[in-house]
């Protein structure tokens, strides 16, 4: 897929400003970063802890990604704007969000990365939520491996329903986990339990 001029020139001047602005605020740590396949579709699963969790994985992450968010985001003005230019695109939350899926999918298909928070909500508590059904489905689909990150500490820089992102005065983390590539025939308890095994793993849970 051919991403627009303008989204190629300003993505990695965008990384570098969401890197600069972490140094400050909560220096990000990565690890594992070389188990993300450097080209082909990929599905990237993570924990969701903190509203600046997307820019995280981004920065966390080598490649250009596309991102799941939730509809609500797209009727702020201006926010709006700004997320569909860097080619996010959203699901509505509470019921299977078709389109949404398939979207995923198709991304996936023709090479995309796409990333999505597979627990639908941000945790209050930062512990892991049960994952929806949802992620299963575009795995078992879009036939490309999947690789979980694991963040931590994301939510002392930008606390559960804060606004404004805040000096967290300690280490932000980004950990990855081996991708793995699932048979179409996997079930989706299969495939659950494997993501759900490796955001605990990375997130000391």
């Amino acid at each position: 897929m051919k991403h627009p001029l303008g989204v190629r020139l300003a993505y990695p001047i965008l990384k570098l400003l969401v890197r600069l602005m972490m140094l400050v605020l909560g220096p990000l740590r990565v690890s594992g970063s070389s188990s993300v396949p450097p080209k082909g579709g990929l599905l990237i699963l993570s924990n969701h802890i903190s509203d600046i969790d997307p820019p995280v994985v981004g920065i966390a992450c080598r490649r250009r990604i596309h991102f799941m968010a939730k509809s609500e985001l797209f009727e702020i003005p201006i926010l709006k704007h700004v997320i569909r230019w860097f080619q996010a695109f959203p699901v509505k939350r509470g019921a299977p969000d078709k389109a949404a899926i398939r979207h995923a999918i198709d991304l996936l298909q023709a090479g995309e990365v796409v990333c999505i928070f597979p627990e639908g909500q941000l945790s209050e508590d930062s512990l892991l939520q049960p994952l929806l059904p949802g992620a299963a489905l575009i795995v078992r689909k879009a036939g490309v491996p999947v690789v979980c990150c694991g963040l931590r500490n994301t939510n002392r820089v930008m606390p559960y329903r804060t606004v404004f992102p805040r000096p967290a005065w300690c280490f932000t983390y980004a950990k990855w986990g081996e991708a793995r590539t699932f048979d179409k025939g996997e079930s989706a308890e299969e495939i659950l339990a494997w993501a759900d095994g490796q955001l605990r793993a990375l997130t000391g849970q």
